[in-house]
């Protein structure tokens, strides 16, 4: 930077050319000159004024023959009073501190700008997880401002073993990315690889968690998720404690969570506040209900079209009398169901809350019952369909539910040509490529597959889970060195 203040000036001012948002003026202090410039909106405008301004004029105003110190020294040792400012040599530097709702004062005869921290952007207030609720947990969410979901975390975990490590990703937006793991516990090498896949995107921007999620995923063709997103500040926490990476995204409600394997989408929080009986239990069921949600309606096509015989003769009569005078195919009358559920749920997310729920069930019952006195479809081809819906709605993941509503149709095509053993093969071939992914080095299936790499400590938190006491060691994800986290005194 330049020595003379208008030199400088109008190098800021000719980069922030017909920004009508930003506040800049030149003000005459004692024998000298300074100048302010920041984007209004972005920054606390009463601490410029009250603890910048104000103070350094005072402080300015001080410089006398007893007190030979240059406007300079009188900003440094007094005319600040806020311990978080720094100076910047640089012009390149300094408009992605502006725009990153810094404040930049210069001073006349002095080459350097000198940067106040005083971010202050607008935001919410800390709400309720609206996709991960529970009943006895706590009721706090994640924002879209990035040192407030730190500090939510912070809350948790009070140990200077605690990092944060700040990146930035996109060419514009400059996005601040955290890298927040506990320094002794995680993998050093499962770090390594996840700041080397942060660094190599180049893209102009990043928007959310997901497009991070996204850029840094290594099988996109793969509908299965390889990164968790939770928008609850005490999951984040317990999985950091596990030896995960927790991946704070500013403007981002929710971060990401890795490594992910397939066990840990039917985990929900609400799991560790009720008792280990009644947890256990739901778990069963959401297994249940997962296989029930990608695999039914391609049971259907295979039992009630191409091998009736190995249903119950009483089933088989009544599913036989249902589908008198039904004017379309078994095939034909199962997909246009399964894809009418689908236009309910996509037409119930994108209305209001209120109605949005109300215009799933009312509609996906006054369809259903429209198409059956119709006589366009078979009641068990409703029933059918409506199950499946509900037990992919058990599925505590969204993005794990997403994959089996496009793997249940890859099932149905194939049960559709091949019968049963189309789908045995379509079932196997998922199984395959499950069995085929990781995630940062660590088997997508674990602990159902893998090999014995822990024994049985990964299988305890899968199907059921058991008592606190029972987890004395950390998942598979922790560093070696620190297995243990429940001690016994005596």
């Amino acid at each position: 930077m330049f020595t003379e203040i208008d030199s400088n000036i109008k190098i800021f001012e000719d980069m922030f050319k017909d920004c009508g948002d930003l506040v800049k003026r030149k003000i005459p202090v004692s024998d000298t000159f300074i100048y302010l410039l920041y984007l209004d909106g972005m920054n606390d405008r009463d601490m410029i004024e009250s603890r910048v301004l104000e103070t350094l004029m005072i402080e300015i105003r001080k410089v006398s023959p007893e007190r030979p110190e240059n406007p300079v020294e009188a900003l440094i040792n007094g005319g600040i009073t806020t311990a978080d400012f720094s100076e910047e040599a640089h012009f390149e530097k300094a408009p992605e501190k502006i725009m990153s709702g810094e404040t930049l004062l210069l001073i006349d005869g002095y080459s350097k700008a000198i940067i106040i921290s005083s971010k202050h952007f607008p935001k919410r207030g800390i709400d309720k997880p609206d996709t991960e609720g529970s009943i006895n947990g706590p009721k706090e969410a994640f924002c879209e401002n990035f040192r407030d979901n730190t500090a939510l975390i912070r809350r948790r975990i009070r140990d200077t073993k605690l990092k944060i490590k700040q990146l930035q990703t996109g060419r514009r937006s400059r996005t601040d990315i955290g890298l927040v793991y506990m320094e002794d516990i995680v993998r050093p090498e499962i770090l390594k690889e996840t700041e080397e896949r942060i660094k190599n995107i180049d893209i102009d921007a990043v928007s959310s968690s997901s497009a991070l999620a996204q850029l840094m995923s290594k099988n996109e063709l793969s509908p299965f998720p390889s990164f968790q997103l939770t928008e609850r500040p005490d999951k984040a926490a317990a999985e950091i404690l596990e030896g995960r990476i927790v991946i704070v995204v500013d403007t981002s409600p929710f971060v990401i969570i890795l490594p992910a394997v397939l066990a840990c989408f039917y985990q929900a929080s609400e799991d560790y506040y009720e008792n280990w009986q009644t947890a256990s239990l739901v778990r069963v069921i959401r297994y249940l209900a997962s296989f029930i949600a990608l695999s039914l309606p391609g049971l259907y096509i295979c039992f009630a079209l191409y091998n009736p015989s190995m249903l119950p003769a009483a089933l088989l009569m009544k599913m036989s009398s249902a589908r008198n005078g039904v004017p379309i195919s078994g095939i034909l009358e199962i997909f246009l169901m399964e894809l009418a559920f689908e236009a309910l749920r996509e037409a119930g997310a994108r209305m209001p809350e209120a109605i949005g729920q109300t215009l799933g069930i009312v509609g996906g019952i006054i369809v259903g019952q429209a198409a059956v006195d119709a006589g366009l479809v078979s009641p068990i081809v409703v029933i059918v369909v409506s199950l499946t819906g509900i037990c992919s709605f058990a599925i505590p993941q969204l993005a794990l539910s997403s994959a089996y509503r496009l793997s249940k149709y890859f099932i149905m095509i194939s049960s559709s040509f091949f019968g049963l053993l189309g789908f045995c093969s379509a079932f196997a071939v998922i199984l395959i490529h499950l069995a085929s992914r990781e995630s940062f080095g660590i088997p997508y299936l674990y602990p159902f597959g893998g090999g014995d790499i822990e024994g049985d400590e990964g299988i305890r938190d899968t199907f059921f889970r058991l008592p606190v006491r029972a987890y004395k060691k950390r998942p598979i994800f922790s560093n070696n060195n620190q297995k243990i986290r429940l001690r016994e005194k005596n």
